[in-house]
């Protein structure tokens, strides 16, 4: 799954954190490997050209579709870019969001009043995601998918949970 939890050692400083990020299928090696693969492929049928005055003529746009598709793969890495993270202390709840641009968005709520919820229709995506507290309602994990969303949902219910009263 695209997102990680990380859980302090015991009498460490009690805080949890959730950190997200885009799925991505295609790693760089991959994606080297795909653009040098279109590239022979685009070129086996200039073999028979060699030496002709349509060679000339077709390359640049063999050329620009290579180069169109090394440009939108490219994109999609630039958007990979995007994190979230969330921490969760004895207190507060605190959602950093990291766009790809590198601006980040922050959110902060008292842990008691926030309140987690799932819109199963109705938002940009199904079973959206979204935590609301200190009078605002902010979205997480929308890039996740909807079953990851559904099993996260119950991650957090359970981490927002207030831990149980000692008896002694």
């Amino acid at each position: 799954m695209p997102y990680h939890w990380t859980r302090p050692p015991q009498g460490a400083d009690p805080h949890i954190e959730l950190a997200l990020w885009p799925h991505r299928s295609l790693p760089r090696r991959g994606f080297a490997a795909f653009v040098l693969a279109t590239f022979t492929l685009i070129c086996i049928p200039l073999f028979p050209l060699l030496g002709t005055v349509v060679l000339w003529g077709l390359l640049p746009f063999l050329l620009l579709a290579v180069g169109g598709i090394w440009w939108a793969l490219e994109a999609t890495y630039r958007s990979a870019r995007l994190r979230e993270v969330l921490t969760l202390t004895p207190d507060n709840l605190r959602l950093v969001r990291t766009n790809p641009r590198g601006d980040a968005q922050e959110w902060l709520c008292n842990r008691y009043w926030a309140r987690l919820r799932m819109h199963p229709e109705g938002g940009p995506v199904p079973h959206y995601l979204t935590l609301a507290g200190n009078g605002r309602e902010v979205e997480i994990g929308a890039f996740l998918s909807e079953e990851e969303r559904k099993v996260l949902h119950g991650e957090l219910a359970d981490a927002l949970r207030p831990p149980a009263p000692v008896a002694g």
